[in-house]
C-alpha cells in the first residue's frame, strides 16, 4: 500500500515533497498529495514531515 497524506494534518510546508526520491508528491490547493501509482513506499516523506501527515494505508 502506498503512503497517503492526511490533509487534515498537512501544514503545506513541502518537506515531504522535497524528501520523495521519485517525485510522487505534489502540491494541490495548499496541501500535498501522493500519487499512489508512483509511490515506492520508502517512507522518506514520513520521516521528514513535522506533523506525521504521511501514513501507510
Amino acid at each position: 500500500m502506498p503512503y497517503v497524506i492526511d490533509v487534515e494534518k498537512c501544514l503545506g510546508c513541502g518537506a515531504c515533497a522535497d524528501a520523495c526520491p521519485v517525485g510522487a508528491i505534489s502540491e494541490k490547493d495548499g496541501k500535498y498529495v501522493i500519487d499512489a501509482d508512483s509511490c515506492v513506499e520508502c517512507g522518506a516523506c514520513a520521516g521528514q514531515c513535522p506533523v506525521e501527515a504521511p501514513e501507510l494505508k
